[in-house]
């Protein structure tokens, strides 16, 4: 004789149908869960990571920008420090022209001229003084042009007067110094 099933075996299937998909819905959920906090999480970690490299590199910056500061200030005294001791340096080899542009007035003045001043700017010579006559003025310049210390003569003033001893030029010229130094540099000077 047949077996017949009577028991409601279709839904006995169907609740079991129903807990296996409410169990694997359950599933995917917990799982899905789980993958949304841990990839929250990795991407919170790689975020501190990155704000954490941003510092570190913030600071490196500013120690840089303090060493590029140190290193400009350093640069700056260097060129200061650079530019004295050409200064000193000129000066070293200037101290003997004195002595010779001294000299140079010394020989270059014709009998019957007095200096009264000598005053030098620079590279130039106003020269103060009297003469016994214009012609004497004259001589001294011829003198000056003619030297190898001095150049370039300029007479900015003769004026005769009436002294003790009789008549006198009074007198003004200019000279430039030439010196050993002397160059395309300074004459732009």
């Amino acid at each position: 004789m047949p077996r017949i099933n009577l028991l409601p075996w279709r839904d006995e299937l169907r609740k079991q149908r129903q807990r296996n998909f409410t169990i694997a819905a359950a599933a995917a959920v917990v799982v899905g869960i789980a993958v949304v906090l841990v990839s929250r999480m990795a991407l919170g970690n790689m975020i501190e990571h990155q704000n954490d490299r941003n510092e570190l590199l913030k600071t490196e910056i500013a120690g840089l920008d303090k060493q590029i500061t140190e290193i400009l200030g350093l640069e700056n005294q260097k060129e200061r420090l650079l530019a004295r001791m050409e200064i000193i340096e000129r000066l070293q080899q200037s101290r003997p022209e004195i002595v010779h542009l001294f000299d140079e007035i010394a020989r270059t003045l014709p009998d019957g001229v007095y200096l009264d001043s000598v005053l030098q700017t620079g590279r130039k010579l106003e020269i103060g003084g009297a003469a016994e006559s214009s012609t004497r003025v004259s001589t001294y310049m011829r003198n000056i042009d003619a030297s190898e210390w001095l150049t370039d003569p300029g007479l900015i003033r003769v004026e005769t007067v009436a002294g003790e001893q009789g008549r006198n030029a009074e007198f003004t010229v200019t000279a430039k110094q030439v010196g050993e130094g002397t160059g395309e540099e300074e004459e732009a000077e």
